[in-house]
């Protein structure tokens, strides 16, 4: 026995190693990534040359003096790349180059200094391709995982060669090559063309473009988490274990999926997410509940709160067992189906008034109000068997019969074999049947008969 027992020590405590490996591994999928990529996106079209607050200070030089400043004070940041393409520099305006741009210095590690003497050597002089810029811009971040690529662009005017900038900007960000563009006009009082294309604000100074674009570097690393706490009818945050989705506000794609988690305490537990995209929020209840620009606080931990109270929904059918019966759910008064929902299982919606479409022959309808934290059950009676003998096969209908004596159709026996089941609720019905190779409409035979609940019924459809 002594000799067994480091055995089963090690045993153990490997297994314990295992599980907590595997237990770090999911806490980690919903990190972001540890390394950042940030291009500077620069105009040096003519206009750029103009003078700026002060005589014989130009746009360009307070771009070039603030830029390099920032520039020097990343050098210590050993998560964090930086890459510098400009447009407008290399042809005059009177060529109106409209591919006017250049990667003038590539993603690198410690490249400050190279980036601070481009921008020493940049004579703007030409037009303004913005859109052009941020299609070449895809190239210029390295492939591979783990970083965030981000686009800071800086511009004192607006496209010039009649390119779609939002257009390329949302597809450039639904494909995953950057996050959302954060864009810096140099005195262009809020210029609404610029905005759908990214995170717009004007610096109409050079002192309030130090502090946009120190703003906008700073943002891209403020750790921003969020809790989301849902409540029940009460106005306590008990409902959990849904699925929550973070969607991109401008792209509508997910960025971060995660359950809905409450610990010991009855807490939620907090998520990071990224400072840099503007989100709504998706809590994946049946039917869904979506927040639309959701205001988040960069920087900070955020507490969102929104109202999810539930309930169940059983529908089950006397004398069986299974879970093949199915429900089509559909929120009262609208036609777009909801859920289609298992039988004897519980599912949650949230509280309201529901229609639902039970897929028995004959089909039912129901009118359902969902109440908080309850159970609200259909119970169908026990279904009986009826078989049918329609000497040869054919065409024909079988019909539930009313009270007042109408008919309602509940199915088709078209072209079945001579012999067939159905699994019908218990009611009053009618067989309408025609062989196929009779001559006439006028050999058409009906029969009616009366199913009890649990029941098996022969019908000779011709006797």
């Amino acid at each position: 026995m002594t000799g067994r027992f480091p055995f089963i020590l090690a045993t153990t405590l490997l297994l314990c190693a295992i599980v907590s490996s595997v237990l770090a591994q999911n806490k980690v999928q919903q990190k972001l990534p540890e390394k950042t990529r940030i291009l500077f996106l620069i105009d040096a079209s003519g206009s750029m040359m103009e003078e700026w607050q002060r005589p014989n200070q130009t746009r360009w030089t307070v771009a070039k003096s603030i830029m390099s400043k920032l520039v020097d004070s990343l050098k210590q940041n050993s998560n964090l790349e930086l890459g510098l393409r400009v447009y407008g520099h290399i042809s005059p305006q009177e060529q109106k180059n409209c591919k006017d741009t250049r990667l003038e210095v590539p993603f690198k590690a410690k490249n400050h200094s190279l980036i601070i003497n481009k921008l020493q050597e940049i004579k703007p002089k030409g037009v303004t391709p913005i859109t052009y810029s941020l299609e070449q811009a895809a190239n210029d971040f390295p492939a591979g995982p783990g970083y965030r690529n981000i686009v800071i662009l800086v511009t004192d005017g607006i496209e010039s060669c009649g390119g779609d900038l939002c257009a390329m900007s949302q597809a450039m960000q639904k494909k995953g090559v950057f996050l959302r563009p954060y864009i810096i006009g140099l005195g262009l009082q809020s210029e609404k063309t610029l905005e759908c294309a990214g995170k717009y604000v004007n610096a109409d100074t050079p002192g309030k473009f130090y502090d946009v674009l120190n703003e906008a570097i700073e943002s891209s690393f403020a750790k921003t988490t969020v809790t989301v706490s849902l409540l029940d009818a009460s106005g306590r945050p008990t409902e959990t274990n849904v699925n929550v989705t973070f969607l991109n506000r401008q792209t509508g794609l997910p960025m971060f999926d995660f359950v809905h988690y409450l610990d010991r305490q009855g807490r939620p537990d907090t998520v990071q997410i990224d400072p840099v995209v503007e989100y709504d929020i998706v809590v994946n209840t049946v039917p869904q509940i979506v927040r639309r620009d959701v205001r988040i606080n960069i920087g900070k931990h955020n507490d969102l709160v929104i109202p999810a109270p539930q309930g169940n929904l059983i529908v089950q059918q006397e004398g069986r067992r299974d879970n093949n019966l199915q429900s089509i759910v559909r929120e009262r008064g609208k036609n777009n189906i909801i859920n289609v929902q298992g039988s004897n299982l519980p599912f949650r919606y949230l509280t309201g008034s529901y229609d639902v479409e039970v897929l028995t022959l004959p089909r039912r309808t129901f009118e359902v109000d969902i109440q908080a934290n309850k159970n609200k059950t259909i119970l169908l009676p026990t279904p009986g068997v009826v078989n049918f003998n329609t000497i040869s096969p054919g065409y024909g209908s079988v019909y539930e019969m009313k009270p007042d004596g109408s008919q309602e159709w509940v199915c088709n026996v078209n072209d079945l074999k001579s012999q067939f089941a159905l699994t019908l609720l218990p009611g009053e019905y009618k067989i309408v049947f025609r062989v196929r190779q009779t001559t006439g409409s006028k050999f058409t035979a009906f029969k009616k008969f009366t199913l009890n609940p649990g029941q098996t019924l022969i019908i000779n459809v011709f006797n």
